[in-house]
């Protein structure tokens, strides 16, 4: 079942381009998971046969339509947050989208190298492929995690693999589930019923029994809430770090805060003081003033001082826990260009984009101490890093609360937010633990150990959010192993099926 039609010169490429951003509706705001199945099964249709030297440009084509229809969003933060002219803008989204699609086309250059010609090797290396292709994006170069395939089920029915699996379990079943698809109708074409309703069977199985999965209790909660209120200050980003509004935003916080004092745990977002720690020393007295005996607040900060670790003085971006509680966090995955220039030292001064306000941080240290309220230990993540699925599944382990706190001004009223936003219920449902998510301008809130919302506040809204969290004791499987065992799985399956010898293409 050849479809040379595919091979088309625009037609295959448009098919690509539609499939990858038919991939981009599967994520928040439209939540229309079952389009990722879907979008792989067109995939598999017009590349299966395409001979392997094309499949790079097959693979970059299908990267341009999912990044370029899902992460557009950062043409927000160059132009209108960057000083930046529009065409220069344009022209910076177009690499970053281009230069992401790379990982894609690398994916698929490399399936073309294993399967070469055949059929049944392409199908069954497929998934393999892809969820390798996908960790190698979020490791390379820091890493850009977003758009996982798997990220779309915090609400779809593979959502209750992601305590087992983490997020790339659960992209390596749509991958199958897609690749299945064309599998089992040319199965039926070809005559062969019983191995198609085998297929069907198989493939289906997890899509019935995840959801069962997602129910089960695979941490303990405790049965003491913890009150807790977290403050939505919706600073404009034009008057973020000018001086002279820097202490209207401090005092606009104080006043937001003043009703919840007494709770047990208060939120500030990402860098709600402006000013680094050593010069903040009057804001960080007063409100160990305000706080009550055993309420702790934790805010976004700039810290600067001295490193033993490089015997050097530093500049981080950070989060601290005042009152009763103790602790604070440097963020270790920095955004490219956003909180550290690559190059700086040719790039800066060349467009307004390289001299962004807060834009020379240095990653903190790894292995981090969680933060501590009231006995409570609290695993913090600033913005971008709540994306790893690793990194915070390792990071969370000997804590009861996850937290993230974010500034998403950068990016407008784009999907982007919302997209960072299931990021985080992801992160909830594959360690059991709430996760509570304090940001400048939305969306701030409470999601609980299924990566469900249990309270929000509208977005570009000033307002005081306020509810209970449960603190949990106990670990997922996923917490345990981390994405491992699936790539191992995959690993296995390329090994196993280049070792074999398959026919190149079976004749229904």
């Amino acid at each position: 079942m050849n479809l040379r039609f595919t091979d088309h010169p625009w037609f295959g490429p448009a098919i690509l381009l539609i499939a990858g951003a038919l991939q981009t509706l599967t994520f928040s705001p439209f939540h229309l998971w079952w389009l990722g199945p879907l979008s792989v099964f067109l995939i598999v249709l017009v590349t299966l046969h395409q001979a392997s030297e094309k499949l790079f440009r097959a693979g970059w084509f299908i990267g341009l339509g999912l990044f370029g229809s899902g992460a557009s969003w950062i043409y927000i933060s160059i132009s209108e947050h960057g000083n930046t002219s529009v065409p220069v803008a344009v022209l910076l989204m177009v690499l970053f989208i281009a230069g992401l699609a790379l990982f894609h086309g690398l994916a698929f250059w490399f399936w073309g190298k294993l399967a070469k010609e055949s059929m049944i090797r392409r199908l069954l290396l497929f998934p393999a492929i892809w969820v390798l292709g996908d960790w190698l994006r979020g490791w390379l170069l820091t890493g850009f995690p977003w758009l996982y395939l798997g990220t779309a089920h915090t609400d779809g029915p593979l959502g209750g693999l992601a305590p087992l699996t983490g997020v790339h379990g659960i992209t390596f079943w749509i991958t199958v589930t897609g690749a299945a698809a064309y599998a089992i109708w040319w199965l039926v074409l070809s005559g062969h019923r019983k191995s198609a309703t085998v297929t069907a069977l198989f493939t289906l199985l997890p899509w019935f029994l995840a959801p069962a999965m997602k129910q089960a209790d695979w941490t303990d909660l405790s049965e003491q809430p913890v009150t807790f209120a977290a403050m939505q200050g919706n600073i404009p980003q034009q008057i973020k770090w000018d001086p002279e509004f820097l202490r209207d935003q401090i005092v606009a916080y104080l006043g937001m805060t003043e009703a919840h004092w007494q709770r047990d745990l208060i939120l500030w977002p990402e860098t709600a003081i402006p000013i680094p720690q050593d010069q903040a020393g009057k804001v960080l007295d007063h409100i160990h003033e305000e706080l009550g005996d055993e309420s702790t607040l934790i805010t976004g900060i700039p810290w600067y001082g001295y490193s033993d670790r490089i015997d050097d003085f530093t500049f981080h971006n950070s989060i601290m826990a005042i009152g009763s509680g103790e602790g604070i966090y440097h963020k270790q995955k920095l955004v490219p260009f956003g909180e550290y220039v690559p190059l700086q030292g040719i790039l800066r001064g060349l467009i307004g984009f390289f001299d962004l306000p807060m834009s020379s941080f240095t990653p903190g240290p790894k292995y981090q101490s969680p933060l501590v309220a009231n006995g409570i230990n609290i695993m913090p993540y600033i913005c971008y890093e709540v994306a790893y699925p690793d990194f915070v599944a390792f990071n969370a382990r000997n804590s009861g609360l996850l937290l993230t706190i974010s500034n998403d001004g950068w990016f407008g009223d784009s999907i982007g937010p919302l997209q960072h936003l299931q990021l985080a219920r992801m992160r909830a449902l594959e360690t059991g633990r709430y996760m509570l998510r304090g940001t400048n301008n939305g969306v701030t809130a409470i999601i609980n150990e299924k990566g469900e919302i249990t309270e929000r506040i509208p977005q570009f809204q000033r307002a005081v959010l306020t509810g209970e969290v449960f603190p949990a004791t106990g670990s997922t499987p996923y917490m345990q192993t981390g994405s491992w065992p699936v790539l191992t799985l995959a690993m296995i399956l390329i090994v196993f099926v280049r070792e074999r010898v398959i026919p190149k293409n079976p004749t229904p």
